[in-house]
């Protein structure tokens, strides 16, 4: 596929795509069911129904090293000065294939019972009325730094036990860590992931540590007495991973979904004045906002086992590149798709992706994006846009270096 510079055509480095790749997913979609993409040696999957299918389809792993050596499968494996990346991402669930992912899930799954998670909700509530209390008393700021982030941050943390003195450091950690999920990384992005795990496993190192020596009632305390016991056993590493994953993925889709989904409505003031004159419409406007601009657009499976997509035989040892941005505007599910419409009734959006690796915090971000909504509709009524937004230089995760607000 030859790279173009118009935004019409899928190339994830250009700024006119990354501004606005939709109508590059359609050219995709309208190519077929599978497309090739030379320049990531990946095929990228466009349509909704194969996604989600694909999703479950167990010919189709997050790691093949459960069943493959890298020679095996014809991969090389990652050059040695990224161990410590390596090791903290491939011991965490997401990365995992049963029997191991089943055994972390089922641990880890006990801390996001619905019970679990709705007795957060007076907690998240109150936190997100507090920082639109003080966006408001400041007349305005950026919701990114000022609303968005902290909120996730904070309750993630504070389900781990992460103290309040360590926490400033888990979103620049997870930002770079995060980096690596972008397609073909610099160097310089290696080397901050690199960094980053390093720092951030010992930081849990510590934590748990101390925790050992005087456990509480957070995830981290419940996951060292899961180490502990014969049955369904956490290796330290396991937990080390495991807490990672929970506190990147618990506000990195959260951060990013609250500011898309207000220059959404920002961009779109018909609907973002429905939402104003009625409260009501809440959850169905997270669904749609999570559909109409996910921060997730793009997510990887190996072939574990040849494919066959309508005729095109996708041989074992490839790569997948499963477009959710693009399955969330597929017009063959989603009537008239570019049109935000908070009313959507029908909205399987696979924002949170589905199969075995469904998102764990799916509930929790729910409420949290439910939460800074409302806060933020109640006590800044007149939420209005100080400055056009500047979209971060990434495809796969999705979203803005800041959003710039006023109170008037």
């Amino acid at each position: 596929m030859a790279a173009s510079r118009s935004g019409q055509e899928f190339d994830p480095w250009d700024p006119a795509f990354l501004a606005d790749p939709y109508p590059a997913y359609a050219g995709l979609r309208a190519r077929g069911r599978v497309v090739r993409f030379e320049r990531t040696d990946q095929w990228l999957v466009p349509h909704h129904a194969d996604v989600s299918a694909l999703l479950r389809d167990r010919r189709l792993g997050r790691t093949y090293q459960h069943r493959f050596t890298h020679e095996d499968f014809g991969r090389t494996a990652p050059p040695p000065e990224h161990e410590p990346f390596h090791t903290l991402n491939d011991h965490g669930m997401l990365d995992l294939e049963p029997p191991d992912h089943t055994r972390i899930r089922r641990l880890v799954s006990k801390a996001f019972t619905p019970r679990t998670v709705e007795r957060l909700r007076p907690y998240v509530r109150g936190l997100a009325h507090e920082l639109a209390g003080k966006l408001v008393a400041r007349g305005g700021g950026d919701l990114l730094a000022d609303v968005a982030e902290p909120l996730p941050v904070a309750v993630i943390a504070e389900m781990l036990g992460i103290p309040p003195a360590d926490r400033a450091q888990l979103r620049p950690w997870s930002a770079d860590i995060c980096g690596m999920y972008e397609l073909n990384p610099s160097a310089e992005v290696a080397d901050r992931a690199v960094r980053a795990s390093v720092e951030f496993s010992a930081c849990l190192r510590e934590l748990i540590a101390a925790r050992r020596k005087e456990p509480g009632d957070d995830l981290i305390s419940g996951l060292i007495a899961a180490h502990d016991e014969d049955d369904d056993r956490l290796t330290e590493q396991e937990m080390i991973s495991t807490a990672v994953l929970l506190l990147n993925a618990g506000h990195e889709a959260t951060v990013n979904a609250t500011v898309n989904g207000w220059w959404a409505l920002f961009r779109n003031p018909d609907q973002l004045a429905a939402l104003r004159a009625d409260h009501s419409l809440i959850p169905s406007a997270v669904e749609e906002l999570m559909r109409y601009d996910t921060p997730l657009q793009l997510f990887e499976r190996w072939v574990l086992e040849d494919v066959d997509i309508d005729g095109t035989v996708i041989p074992r040892g490839s790569e997948i590149a499963l477009l959710f941005g693009s399955a969330n505007h597929d017009p063959a599910v989603f009537a008239d798709p570019g049109r935000l419409d908070l009313t959507r009734a029908d909205n399987p959006h696979i924002s949170f992706s589905a199969g075995i690796h469904y998102c764990i915090g799916a509930p929790l971000a729910r409420m949290e994006l439910a939460a800074s909504m409302a806060a933020l509709l109640e006590r800044a009524p007149s939420l209005r846009l100080a400055a056009e937004p500047r979209r971060k230089p990434n495809f796969v995760i999705r979203g803005l270096e800041g959003l710039d607000v006023r109170v008037a």
